[in-house]
């Protein structure tokens, strides 16, 4: 098995050498954090990732910078050992759509429905949508973990299907 330096060399050298528009830091002597500036990006990179052996995918996790900022990111988390490369993708707040990448690695389908339904994130490609954690009545539109997420809409849509 590669060192941690060896293998986030090598991610930044696979970064580098395509031609992809990224940026790339080292937050900690341990991470890669990379920020794919082209979505169509994004596949390709886990790909040449996985080519490589540069890890397992960790997790993948949604980010709202609020409404106002007019996006969302969302970051996937390969692990190698001590070794952590991030790849950061951000989309618009209105509309986000990622490609599923399930056919690449099945083990991401239960963290894409969590993006899709707490977050409204549509996946294309994602094999099963339906919820993952809400119940099956949650109001269409509604994202808990989004910053605009209203409470009241739940009182609300309660307060409908209560028998009158």
């Amino acid at each position: 098995m590669m060192n941690t330096e060896l293998i986030l060399q090598t991610a930044e050298q696979i970064v580098s050498s395509w031609d992809w528009l990224t940026k790339t830091n080292r937050p900690e002597p341990h991470r890669l954090d990379v920020r794919l500036t082209k979505l169509s990006d994004l596949v390709p990179m886990i790909v040449g990732l996985r080519v490589k052996r540069l890890g397992y995918l960790g997790t993948i996790t949604g980010l709202d910078h609020g409404p106002e900022n007019g996006e969302l990111e969302v970051l996937y988390h390969f692990f190698a050992g001590q070794a952590v490369i991030t790849l950061r993708v951000s989309l618009p707040y209105e509309n986000p759509v990622l490609p599923s990448l399930c056919d690449i690695i099945p083990a991401a389908e239960p963290y894409e429905r969590e993006l899709s339904e707490m977050f409204g994130i549509t996946l294309n490609g994602l094999r099963n949508p339906e919820h993952l954690y809400l119940p099956e009545d949650w109001p269409a539109g509604v994202y808990p973990l989004r910053q605009d997420f209203d409470p009241a809409v739940l009182e609300i849509h309660n307060k409908k299907e209560l028998p009158a």
